[in-house]
């Protein structure tokens, strides 16, 4: 999840397909002849003499992904060209598309901008290269700890953090001067906003998606827990995951619960607390500018606060988002697509990115730069969640644990916290062993 307006924001395709008639054998016989001639017709393209360098990454609507691969391209002094493909806009978009042609070993695959959650995946089945020597040291240098943990799978680096996100706590201060520090807090405030009559709502992620994953992996940390132990073979959902569920069941059944809590997602969220019935949203800094844009007369009483805490004396630990960018393993310039990738994601691109298209970047040193502060007043307290933040589960099996756990806490009113957190567990085990059906 990293605050795009639909990114990671869209329902699962349904698993379900027609059944086929059996193809004739001259059919099966041509189809393997013919995917290789497109992979070739594919791969290895040429631009005036020089390497054609494919990107494939998130559909950025401001301009400053097309600008980075242009500025990389001329700073290159002609040796190749970086082309920007659009993946489509929902996380689950991006990923099918990207595992369906590393599965065929498309060659036209330069860097990839790969969610937080696929290192781990991606690496396990060999479609990504490590990064080594000096690109290795680059790509660390002055990134931040916590984003950098997300492209780490067996203590190697395989993809380099591009860019981050981590959810704050938005409210309007002409309803609650000073913010809640727990989530209790914030219930209670709401709950007297109710009974005096105001706007009240809480607006949360609690659709049936990753966000809902996102919101409960958050709250487990921030209560001292893991949902997966520390090898990753096992799940570990223990009391902190019972305390979560309960923060979560308590909110979804109080005056603060959104009556499309069960349907909502990001930009649902956005939407409630711009049109003035919400007090609270908790939600990614994309909301900041769209607030200022949408409703100016409101936006003079928009503030934000860090993430709330399951407890006053332990600190919250937000669940960061973000692209990280790798390079595939049939790409046929690999040594020109580890270079342009350090390219794009250097001070300057990522800087445009957070002033152009809402994007915190993993440099720290940006987050003392004049610019990024003027359009970033926030940005002290993004840097803070940053230091604090918690990453998902790494497994190559993240996609059917999410999917178990969102099932399992689906609808959050619903939510019985023992029984609940007790079917999670046992979803998550299938997961990993890849045993059971997906649910």
């Amino acid at each position: 999840m990293d605050g795009r307006v639909g990114a990671g924001a869209g329902h699962r395709p349904g698993r379900g397909a027609r059944a086929r008639r059996p193809r004739t054998l001259r059919a099966l016989a041509v189809a393997p002849l013919l995917a290789a001639s497109l992979l070739t017709a594919c791969g290895g393209e040429q631009t005036a003499g020089r390497p054609t360098l494919n990107w494939y990454n998130f559909p950025d609507d401001s301009g400053a992904l097309q600008k980075a691969a242009d500025t990389c391209s001329k700073a290159s002094g002609g040796r190749y060209t970086i082309s920007y493909h659009k993946l489509p806009r929902t996380a689950d978009g991006q990923r099918q598309q990207l595992v369906r042609r590393l599965a065929a070993q498309d060659s036209s695959l330069d860097i990839l901008g790969l969610d937080v959650t696929w290192s781990p995946e991606f690496a396990e089945a060999g479609w990504i290269r490590p990064w080594t020597g000096a690109a290795r040291r680059q790509a660390v240098a002055d990134t931040l700890r916590v984003p950098l943990r997300t492209a780490i799978w067996q203590g190697k680096l395989y993809a380099a953090p591009y860019n981050t996100n981590t959810q704050l706590l938005w409210y309007r201060d002409d309803l609650v001067p000073n913010p809640p520090r727990t989530w209790a807090e914030m219930l209670d405030i709401a709950r007297r906003l109710a009974a005096e009559g105001k706007p009240h709502y809480v607006e949360i992620q609690g659709a049936q998606y990753e966000g809902l994953t996102v919101w409960f992996n958050s709250l487990v940390t921030s209560a001292g827990g893991s949902i997966l132990t520390p090898d990753a073979s096992a799940p570990s959902l223990g009391p902190p995951a019972v305390r979560a569920a309960q923060i979560m069941h308590d909110l979804a059944t109080s005056p603060a619960a959104d009556p499309s809590l069960s349907n909502q997602m990001e930009d649902e969220n956005r939407l409630a607390m711009e049109s003035g019935t919400a007090a609270f949203e908790i939600n990614y800094p994309f909301v900041y500018p769209s607030m200022k844009t949408n409703n100016p007369r409101l936006f003079r009483h928009f503030r934000w606060a860090p993430y709330p805490r399951v407890d006053a004396g332990r600190p919250s630990h937000a669940t960061i988002g973000g692209i990280d960018l790798a390079i595939s393993q049939y790409s046929r310039h690999p040594d020109e697509a580890f270079e342009a990738a350090l390219c794009l994601r250097n001070r300057e691109n990522q800087l445009a990115a957070a002033l152009q298209g809402g994007l915190p970047p993993t440099l720290r040193s940006l987050y003392s730069d004049p610019a990024l502060r003027k359009s970033y007043p926030f940005s002290g307290v993004v840097l803070d969640a940053l230091e604090t933040a918690s990453i998902r589960p790494q497994t190559p099996a993240y996609q059917n644990v999410s999917i178990a756990i969102s099932h399992a806490l689906s609808p959050p009113s619903d939510i019985a916290p023992v029984s609940s957190v007790s079917e999670a567990s046992e979803q998550i085990r299938q997961a990993l062993r890849s045993e059971g059906l997906v649910p």
